[in-house]
């Protein structure tokens, strides 16, 4: 038995079933998908958080469909927002003449671009374990070989809307391993939205497996108890809920990771000529920690031509709330929008977005605790690799146990 179907429970019942083993997968919400769940608002496809897909996760081949979820490429590289100016930083390998605008670009001086160069090289041309290798401490402190130059208005604003935090305290090897499938991995989302994932892994398991609003209440090593009073029996329970739920369920488990909080605010406007879909962050201390035009890239997220704009607020730490109208005119500049009417269409606080990884942070942690099996990313890494690759490991604890 499988609680969650989230990612990691949907990769672990997966896993389970293409063995034959029977598998009841429980989700107390209407709807599979967990932290990744997709809103229509008003014609438009509303992600939970702006979230993307990177094809350089190497489990994420393994544990999706990716031609079912039907996805869309967004611009490889980012801009950076800085004194005001929309500066480009391509991608090296995005096209014959990237390696020249990247070389040219104003986001930071040669000399800086080279450090960072030296810094990035191993990351890329060396394995993921040799990353995991490495003395794990707070990535601003493994970066203090780098010039304040590169940290503060590139990776920092950067890393930003990646671990939701903004004083980086999370582990470098996370923020270096995160790095390293930037660089090889292209960003993209499904044409219909994020849920489109889960949704797919959902459609591969077998019938009757995946049960709906079935919230349960605890969990035994040897069943579990739905909130209705309802006891079902099973010879292995997987907790795959997120860290704070899974906390509750499985005692052992100790105090829950600390959240990381993100606000996304979606705008509608008219489309206009030279709109990118490149990711743009900011480094002029504004409260917005990234932008993104993601019918640029993605046009079914929106059902009447107009463009979605996706600007996310990290929210960790921060007490006082950020004015909407802020936000919107920080968007716009951005975007470098001529004027026109935005609309916001929607607006998704994320209180318990992430769990945090503050360093040292182990990168496994065991499967079983307390007599039950715990899956999801607080148990990995947080990511979208860290979820799928719980989720097989865990169904693998399992089958061996049996």
């Amino acid at each position: 038995m499988v609680v969650g179907a989230g990612l990691a429970g949907l990769a672990c019942a997966r896993a389970l079933s293409a063995t034959g083993a029977p598998v009841l997968l429980l989700e107390g919400g209407d709807a599979v998908g967990g932290r990744m769940r997709t809103d229509r608002v008003a014609g438009f496809a509303i992600d939970r958080g702006f979230q993307v897909l990177n094809t350089g996760y190497p489990e994420l081949r393994r544990a999706v469909d990716l031609d079912a979820v039907d996805l869309r490429y967004l611009p490889r590289g980012v801009q950076v927002r800085r004194d005001g100016r929309l500066e480009d930083l391509p991608h090296p390998l995005s096209a014959p003449s990237a390696p020249w605008r990247a070389l040219t670009s104003g986001a930071t001086g040669l000399g800086q671009k080279i450090a960072l160069a030296r810094y990035a090289a191993p990351l890329v041309l060396g394995s993921a374990a040799s990353v995991k290798r490495r003395r794990d401490v707070p990535a601003r402190e493994a970066w203090s070989e780098l010039p304040p130059e590169v940290v503060d208005r590139l990776l920092v604003p950067f890393l930003t809307g990646v671990v939701l935090e903004r004083e980086i305290t999370t582990s470098r090897v996370f923020t270096d391993l995160m790095m390293r499938m930037f660089a090889l991995g292209s960003s993209a989302v499904p044409a219909l939205g994020m849920q489109r994932v889960p949704e797919s892994m959902a459609a591969a398991l077998p019938p009757g497996v995946l049960r709906l609003e079935a919230p349960v209440a605890s969990v035994q090593a040897d069943g579990v108890t739905l909130q209705d009073g309802t006891s079902i029996a099973a010879s292995a329970v997987v907790v795959a809920a997120d860290p704070w739920t899974a906390a509750r369920l499985v005692p052992g488990l100790g105090a829950p990771p600390e959240p990381r909080s993100v606000t996304t605010h979606y705008f509608a406007a008219p489309a206009w000529r030279g709109q990118s879909g490149t990711l743009v962050v900011d480094a002029d201390g504004s409260p917005v920690a990234n932008s993104v035009i993601l019918t640029a890239s993605a046009p079914e997220y929106s059902s009447d031509g107009r463009s979605l704009i996706a600007t996310s607020v990290v929210t960790t730490g921060r007490t006082e709330p950020v004015d909407p109208a802020v936000v919107l005119a920080t968007a716009r500049a951005m975007h470098e929008a001529p004027a026109g009417e935005w609309e916001p269409v929607a607006v998704r606080e994320i209180p318990h977005a992430l769990p945090a990884m503050t360093a040292p942070h182990p990168m496994r942690r065991p499967a079983r605790v307390d007599g039950v099996y715990v899956a999801g990313d607080h148990r990995d890494t947080s990511s979208i690799q860290g979820a799928l690759v719980s989720g097989r490991r865990v169904a693998r604890a399992v089958l061996t146990d049996r």
